[in-house]
């Protein structure tokens, strides 16, 4: 019974609470709903009061349910495929007998096994006969039944219209020239050998052949649907289909520009419009939409990086023609986000560049369409626990950047929705302290959507009237970085003052950031011959393990982290006339800092920081008392030590430098490390590595850190 008690105590206070809550929020909807109706003459200003009141009085708060809106709800669009019904498999382009029948005399010559061949041939054998027996069923009860006979015309006249309007796209010459595979030409399979398309190869390159040009473009179908389709055309071996799609991908642009009589560059989507209903056009649009399928076809089915990317670059030099087909523009961002999200390296930057011509080039609903589906797919990959590739994440945030820098008046709308809602979610955590609000806030997802609109901040600031975005996200990063203040969220906290130098250098506003700097500081409790403790990469973290915070390695990533933004801050206001002044309090706290910290290699590099401050300190003020102009002279005051601000004469600059390349010495290193204590966890698993080794790699891992913080590492 007394288990039993205690599970039904804690059921009911997770539950019931919940339930009575729930009722407490509906009984006051009510009434307030019922006091709307009572109070018609109730000023604007009355009900925003009382509003303000009630939700102080915490009777109905709206920002309870902020937890389960997801962080792109600002940016998600209806993502259902409005042209989802449009078949992938369009059949194969009819051709001229003259050329058709190469392939066909060479059947003997198959990319299929024998075994292949009569295993797909029995499939199709019993198909065939199934077809057969329910073909005269069917006519059976034809003849029995007339009123049968009559629903099956109906019912054919419907699906007739249907499939009319599911191809309303395409043209009349479209379709007389498309046919898909019916069921005569299901059983004669044609196979596509090297000789035949070596033939076809050079009479489109020699004699730009039109009907050689058709018969590769199926055997480039076949090529891109191989494996997926179990009836059609083959291939003869893997030489043949490398060469299809090579020589298609090469020459399908140019082969189209020549018979559109259009430049290769600088052609216009104006140019397209106007060739829309001309027999030209008429007569090339087949070749263009199978084109476009077959390649989409292969996107979707390929996984080699390689192939994707130069099918990529390839189909981009196209992408003015897409203009004509509205539904496979879809299908082309559809795919292109994915493999720019998921790829890596050369397949992601090719991606990225058809994203940005898409919406550089279409109209503002397709630029709509990218932004949405971009930022969509950087937030589900954002939905981690960890971050493994930083280097691709910043390429996707940087590549969001620009794309939202194309229209920023249309994107400041939303962007400030969004932050708007990162806001909401902050303040809701603020208020209810609940473990899912300070795990949302914690979270990848949520750190790079601040991160994002920071970038975007950053770049456009200068340009656009961006200071209310400005202002709304310092004071959200000032939130979060006042809401995490234990050791475990230093990584966090160091990610705000990021933010935050980031925007006080880009819109040369102060932001004051060095009394949370000085606050790392005292996040080094561990006393002098403590652990060494494992490599940490800040960078890669939200939030640090327990274990860690006792750890050597730990207080010397504080203090380097701590200078490093600190020296942000002063390189930034160095030549400013208000630098003394700067600099006076964080002085009295490094000192402080000095005198107690036992670590040798820490006092030598705080001390550093210090001279160089008081250097610089030295050095504004003897210009400073050199001027004669009043603190109110505003002009003056912005002009103020400008000349040696662009010849970098501060003693300070130098210092900096050094920083910089200490800083990215010690990534490098980091990544280093990182590497060799995963492939020394593996061999541990495999028993391959003894408990001395282990000590000594600590050892040496302690020596370079040890290096790097006296600068002796060059």
């Amino acid at each position: 019974m007394g288990k039993l008690g205690k599970k039904a105590r804690k059921f009911a206070k997770k539950n019931l609470q919940s339930v009575l809550r729930q009722r407490r929020k509906h009984k006051a909807f009510l009434s307030k709903k019922k006091s709307s109706y009572s109070k018609d003459d109730q000023s604007p200003v009355e009900d925003q009061l009382a509003k303000t009141v009630e939700y102080s009085n915490g009777r109905k708060s709206e920002i309870e349910d902020v937890g389960d809106v997801s962080l792109d709800a600002a940016f998600r669009k209806d993502d259902a495929d409005m042209f989802a019904d449009i078949s992938d498999s369009d059949g194969y382009l009819s051709e001229d007998s003259s050329f058709s029948h190469i392939a066909g005399s060479e059947f003997g010559n198959s990319l299929e096994d024998n075994k292949g061949k009569c295993s797909s041939s029995k499939q199709n054998e019993k198909i065939h006969k199934d077809l057969g027996i329910q073909k005269k069923k069917l006519d059976r009860l034809r003849k029995k039944d007339p009123d049968f006979s009559k629903f099956l015309q109906s019912y054919r006249s419907i699906e007739n219209y249907q499939t009319e309007n599911m191809y309303s796209d395409e043209d009349e010459e479209s379709k007389q020239v498309m046919h898909f595979v019916n069921g005569n030409e299901a059983t004669d399979d044609k196979v596509f050998t090297s000789s035949a398309t070596n033939l076809w190869c050079q009479l489109v390159k020699d004699e730009h052949s039109n009907p050689a040009f058709i018969c590769l473009l199926n055997a480039y179908r076949a090529a891109c649907h191989y494996g997926a389709e179990s009836l059609g055309h083959r291939i003869q071996n893997s030489e043949t289909f490398c060469d299809i799609l090579m020589f298609v991908l090469s020459e399908a642009d140019n082969m189209f520009r020549r018979q559109l009589q259009i430049p290769s560059i600088n052609c216009k989507k104006g140019t397209i419009l106007e060739l829309k209903n001309t027999s030209k056009w008429q007569n090339l649009k087949p070749l263009v939409k199978s084109y476009f399928r077959s390649t989409l076809f292969l996107l979707d089915q390929v996984a080699d990086s390689d192939i994707l990317a130069f099918a990529m670059n390839q189909l981009r030099a196209s992408l003015i023609l897409f203009t004509v087909f509205p539904s496979l523009l879809q299908r082309l961002i559809k795919t292109t986000v994915h493999l720019w999200a998921t790829g890596e390296g050369i397949l992601s930057s090719a991606s990225f560049l058809i994203i940005r011509d898409v919406a550089a080039v279409f109209s503002t609903d397709y630029f709509d369409t990218c932004v949405a589906k971009i930022f969509t797919a950087y937030m589900s990959q954002s939905r981690v626990s960890e971050i493994v590739n930083t280097r691709h994440m910043q390429f996707l945030a940087n590549s969001i950047v620009e794309i939202c820098s194309l229209d920023v008046q249309n994107l400041s709308a939303k962007v400030q929705k969004s932050i708007s809602q990162l806001s909401r979610i902050l303040q809701w955590g603020l208020q209810t302290k609940k473990k899912e609000a300070l795990k949302k806030i914690c979270s990848w997802e949520y750190a790079n959507c601040i991160d994002l609109w920071v970038r975007f901040i950053s770049v456009n600031i200068r340009d656009y009237d961006l200071q209310s975005l400005l202002f709304r996200t310092i004071q959200l990063i000032n939130g979060v970085a006042c809401m995490f203040t234990g050791p475990r969220y230093l990584p966090l906290r160091l990610k705000c003052i990021q933010w935050l130098n980031d925007l006080s250098t880009s819109s040369g506003i102060f932001v004051p950031v060095a009394s949370y700097v000085l606050d790392v500081l005292e996040y080094t409790i561990v006393k002098e011959g403590g652990k060494l403790g494992n490599a940490l990469d800040f960078s890669t973290l939200l939030k640090l393990p327990k274990s860690c915070l006792k750890s050597q390695t730990f207080q010397e990533e504080c203090v380097l982290s701590a200078i490093e933004q600190l020296s942000v801050h002063f390189t930034q206001w160095s030549y400013h006339i208000s630098f003394p002044e700067l600099a006076t309090i964080p002085l009295i706290r490094l000192r402080k800092f000095h005198q107690s910290t036992t670590t040798e290699s820490l006092r030598r590099m705080v001390k550093r920081l210090i001279d160089q401050v008081e250097q610089n300190v030295d050095f504004v003020q003897k210009r400073r008392d050199e001027v004669a102009f009043s603190p109110k002279d505003h002009q003056s005051v912005e002009s103020f030590l400008q000349l040696e601000k662009s010849g970098k004469t501060a003693p300070f600059d130098q210092y900096y430098r050094s920083i910089l390349e200490k800083a990215a010495l010690r990534s490098s290193c980091k990544k280093e490390k990182t590497s060799l204590l995963k492939q020394k966890k593996l061999k541990r698993k495999r028993g391959q590595l003894t408990g001395n080794s282990a000590n000594e790699s600590s050892n040496a891992t302690h020596v370079i850190d040890s290096a790097l913080v006296n600068g002796t590492v060059s």
